[in-house]
């Protein structure tokens, strides 16, 4: 049933607040949305935790997907409320996460430990009273991005809509999944069969109808953003390009070799750049050192388009995911991007070609095998970008890549709506 009170803005999201007042706003709307991916206290004594843009961006845009249906929605992350100690447990994960980014060795220690190392960080024990206690006056299917979350509120007996985030299926999501009170959404056909497969392996008793394609979600606003799109745009003005790293800070190495690679395109003004750092420090400092150095002009801020580079970078994650919303996808005709289960989906539903930085894992592996077999992606080359993008641009690939984009399947458009629509649903069943 529609509300008749508008849904809070998201700006609202931003600001110093308290359990209790997210527990009061959970517990009066109609789409309660929870998940687990970074910190938005905006205290100035400390610097917030994040550990993903995904999870965040994904729950933002079902927030504004219901808020666009008439519907109330506010959306939570319980690492906002651990006490100190954790936080401090939680910091010390993420300083881990963002070493494993920066050094290759490492990361290859990870990919080998993944599946253990996962089931037993902090992060279950830190969030689950926080979660609970905000979520515990609310009878609302609740729909979780983020297996911890669900996997905490199904154990309690919570009706649950659970987002599947990546065309993959971690071990995690099947934990709970015997439980008649959790549903799953997820990304296509294959992703639903991988899902029944993998409980069927592991003697999950899970109906199929419990398995819901529903598409990834996608912000709405990204999506509007395609409609200032089309193939002839680049080749009348400078290309431009937006380049991300991850949460974490992955791929920075690499980052590093594409933008000396075309500093000479970007300096000419064959290029423009929007660089995202995320609430990066170090990555903003790289960013504002590039421009220095090659002599490019830089803008002011994000909405400053005099200079050929511009920077996209705030200590919060709310602002960060903000601004690259507003600026990004509508301007871009390109991203240069690790193919993450946000950042590739939001930038394909922009109407945008794709050169994929190295996969972070499996998951992202699946992502970039979707996206490159729809002619929309392809691997990035990193030390010899310029030379690439001159070819790509020769061949006609980018013409095609951006009217591939912009004729993508609505089943990478409609996720939020799909979610959404499917969380009422369940509501509706009382």
């Amino acid at each position: 049933m529609a509300a008749t009170s508008k849904a809070p803005s998201l700006e609202e999201l931003n600001l110093p607040r308290t359990l209790g007042a997210d527990k009061g706003r959970l517990q009066n709307v109609d789409v309660p949305i929870v998940t687990t991916s970074a910190s938005f206290r905006t205290d100035p004594r400390d610097h917030d935790i994040v550990f993903s843009r995904g999870h965040f961006s994904m729950s933002v845009a079902l927030l504004e997907e219901a808020r666009n249906q008439g519907l109330t929605s506010w959306f939570t992350d319980p690492i906002n409320y651990v006490s100190r100690s954790d936080w401090e447990r939680l910091k010390f994960v993420v300083l881990v996460g963002q070493l494993v980014a920066r050094f290759p060795f490492l990361k290859k220690i990870k990919d080998q430990t993944d599946a253990l190392t996962r089931g037993n960080l902090p992060i279950t024990h830190a969030i689950t009273k926080p979660l609970l206690y905000a979520t515990a006056d609310d009878n609302t299917p609740v729909i979780s991005t983020h297996y911890e979350t669900g996997n905490i509120l199904a154990k309690e007996g919570r009706v649950v809509l659970q987002v599947v985030t990546d065309p993959h299926v971690r071990s995690q999501y099947l934990l709970e999944a015997g439980r008649k009170n959790i549903c799953f959404a997820v990304f296509n056909e294959d992703t639903k069969k991988e899902f029944i497969k993998k409980a069927k392996e592991k003697e999950v008793d899970l109906e199929v109808e419990r398995v819901v394609v529903t598409g990834p979600p996608v912000d709405p606003r990204i999506i509007r953003a395609r409609t200032k799109k089309n193939t002839q745009n680049f080749k009348n003005r400078p290309l431009r390009l937006c380049v991300t790293t991850g949460g974490l800070g992955q791929n920075r190495e690499e980052i590093e070799n594409c933008l000396e690679s075309i500093a000479e395109d970007v300096k000419s003004g064959r290029i423009q750049l929007i660089l995202y750092a995320s609430t990066l420090p170090s990555f903003r400092e790289m960013y504002v050192d590039y421009s220095r150095r090659h002599t490019i002009p830089l803008g002011s801020n994000p909405a400053d388009e005099s200079g050929s580079v511009r920077i996209i970078y705030s200590s919060s994650v709310v602002e960060a995911n903000q601004t690259l919303v507003d600026y990004a996808f509508s301007w871009a005709d390109g991203f240069v991007t690790k193919p993450s289960g946000d950042m590739a989906y939001d930038a394909a539903a922009a109407g945008c070609f794709i050169l994929a930085l190295t996969p972070w894992g499996e998951w992202e592996e699946n992502v970039q095998k979707i996206f490159s077999d729809l002619s929309i992606l392809k691997e990035a080359d990193m030390k010899n970008l310029s030379k690439q993008i001159d070819t790509l641009k020769k061949e006609g690939w980018i013409y095609a890549a951006i009217n591939n984009a912009l004729n993508l399947d609505k089943l990478f458009l409609t996720g939020a709506k799909n979610i959404v629509d499917l969380q009422q649903k369940l509501a509706s069943r009382g």
